[in-house]
C-alpha cells in the first residue's frame, strides 16, 4: 500500500468497524481492503477535494459524475455492502479525524468545479416559474434518452409486476389497476394530472374514456401529441374545466412540496365530481430525508418532497375525501426500477453520445441508488383511492 491508500484506509475502516466493505485504489497505485469487492477508484486528488468541500453524499456524487471517482464492479453490490456495514453515519469525531486526514495528504485547495448536470434553481420554491424549471431539469433531457431506459409505453412510474411480466407487461398492469380503480368506461371524462409522456392518458382512451393530460414540461407535451393524446401544457392550479368523472395522477405529488400539498389535494378535489374517484400513485419516505437526499435533491428532482405514506392520506382526508384503499407497492418498485437500469445498460454507449458522459453517470447513479433504496425498505410507493363523497 502507498501513503495515500494506507492512510484513507485507516480513517475510512473507522467508519465501517475496522474493515473496508470495498476495495479502494488510489491515484498513485496503491491499493486497500477485500480483493473479492467492488472496487472504489480514486482517479486523482480532485475526489477528495470534492469531499473537502461538501463532506458527505454531495461530495462523493460530484467526484463520482464528474468522473475524479469511479467504481470497478458492481456498483449496486458496492452500495450494499456500504450499506451494510454503515453505522448510521459518521459523528463529528468521525468527521474531523476524516478532515485532517485529507488535509494531510496534501488535497487541500480552491473548491473543484461543480459539475454543470447539477441543477441551479433560483427564486422562491414552488413559484409556477421554479416548478417549471425543475420539472424541465429532470424532464427535459430529451424524449429520445428517456426511451434508453423505460419501456415503449414511456410510462416513468412503478409498474405492477406479476410472473412472467418483462417490464411492458408490467407497466400496462399498473395501468389497468389505475383504470380498474377510477371505474373508466366509455364516455368516462378523465384528468391526468402530471401525465409525462401520456401511457396513462392513451391507456385511458383505450377503455373509451375521454381523456387529457397536463403537463409542464414541453418535451413531454410534444411526445404525447405525436402519438395521438390530447395534453395540455398547463400547471396543476391553473385546470379551471371541471368537473371530472375521474382523475389519476402517477407519481406527480411528489414534485409539489411541503407548503403547496394541501393546494394540490384541494385543488383535486374541486376539478372531480361527487362521487368521482380519484387515484393517486406517490412516493413515500420518512421525515429523515424528504427530498430524497443531497444527490437527488441536486442532480435529479430538486425541490422534490415526499412524507410517510400516513400524513399524505391525512391531507386528503382534510382536503374532504373519503380515503377507499392504500396499497403498497415497494417491491414492484424495486423490480421497475431494477429493470430501467439493465435497460439503461444496454443503451450506455447510445446515452453517452446523446447527453455526455457526464449526465450518463449521473443517470447511472441514480437508478442504482433508487433501486437499492426501495429493495431496503428506505423509500416506498402507494397507490391512494379517493373518492368525494355525494
Amino acid at each position: 500500500m502507498t501513503v495515500v491508500a494506507t492512510r484513507l484506509a485507516d480513517t475510512v475502516a473507522g467508519l465501517f468497524g475496522g474493515s473496508l466493505p470495498v476495495g479502494l485504489r488510489t491515484w498513485d497505485g496503491g491499493f486497500a481492503g477485500p480483493a473479492d469487492a467492488p472496487v472504489v477508484v480514486l482517479r486523482s486528488p480532485l475526489a477528495l477535494r470534492h469531499l473537502l468541500w461538501a463532506p458527505g453524499e454531495l461530495g462523493l456524487a460530484r467526484a463520482y459524475v464528474s468522473g475524479h471517482l469511479d467504481v470497478e464492479g458492481d456498483l449496486a453490490d458496492g452500495f450494499r455492502r456500504v450499506w451494510a456495514a454503515g453505522t448510521g453515519g459518521p459523528g463529528m469525531a468521525e468527521m474531523a479525524r476524516g478532515a485532517r486526514t485529507l488535509l494531510g495528504l496534501g488535497v487541500a485547495g480552491p473548491r473543484p468545479p461543480i459539475p454543470a448536470s447539477e441543477a441551479r434553481l433560483r427564486g422562491r420554491l414552488h413559484t409556477r416559474v421554479r416548478d417549471r424549471d425543475a420539472i424541465s431539469h429532470h424532464y427535459d433531457l430529451s424524449n429520445d434518452f428517456y426511451s434508453l431506459i423505460l419501456d415503449p409505453s414511456m410510462a416513468y412510474s412503478c409498474a405492477k409486476w406479476a410472473p412472467g411480466d418483462d417490464l411492458a407487461a408490467a407497466q400496462r398492469r399498473k395501468l389497468d389497476l389505475v383504470c380498474a380503480k377510477l371505474g373508466l368506461q366509455p364516455g368516462t371524462r378523465h384528468l391526468d394530472v402530471g401525465c409525462g409522456w401520456g401511457s396513462m392518458v392513451l391507456h385511458a382512451a383505450e377503455y373509451g374514456a375521454k381523456s387529457v393530460g397536463v403537463t409542464i414540461a414541453a418535451e413531454q407535451q410534444a411526445f404525447v401529441r405525436a402519438r395521438g393524446g390530447e395534453v395540455r401544457l398547463q400547471d396543476y392550479r391553473d385546470v379551471s374545466d371541471g368537473p371530472y368523472d375521474a382523475i389519476s395522477s402517477i407519481e406527480m405529488g411528489e414534485h409539489v412540496g411541503e407548503e403547496n400539498y394541501p393546494v394540490y389535494a384541494s385543488t383535486l378535489f374541486g376539478l372531480v365530481r361527487p362521487g368521482g374517484r380519484v387515484v393517486i400513485q406517490q412516493m413515500s419516505r420518512g421525515a429523515n430525508a424528504p427530498g430524497g437526499g443531497p444527490f437527488i435533491e441536486r442532480y435529479i428532482a430538486p425541490d422534490m418532497h415526499m412524507r410517510p405514506v400516513g400524513r399524505t392520506v391525512a391531507m386528503f382526508e382534510e382536503a374532504g375525501f373519503e380515503v377507499l384503499h392504500v396499497e403498497g407497492m415497494r417491491e414492484d418498485y424495486a423490480k421497475t426500477v431494477q429493470a430501467w437500469y439493465e435497460t439503461f445498460e444496454s443503451h450506455w454507449d447510445q446515452a453517452v453520445a446523446l447527453v455526455g458522459e457526464e449526465v450518463a453517470r449521473v443517470w447511472r447513479l441514480y437508478l442504482v441508488g433508487g433501486g437499492l433504496a426501495f429493495e431496503s425498505g428506505r423509500m416506498s410507493v402507494h397507490q391512494i383511492t379517493l373518492e368525494r363523497p355525494v
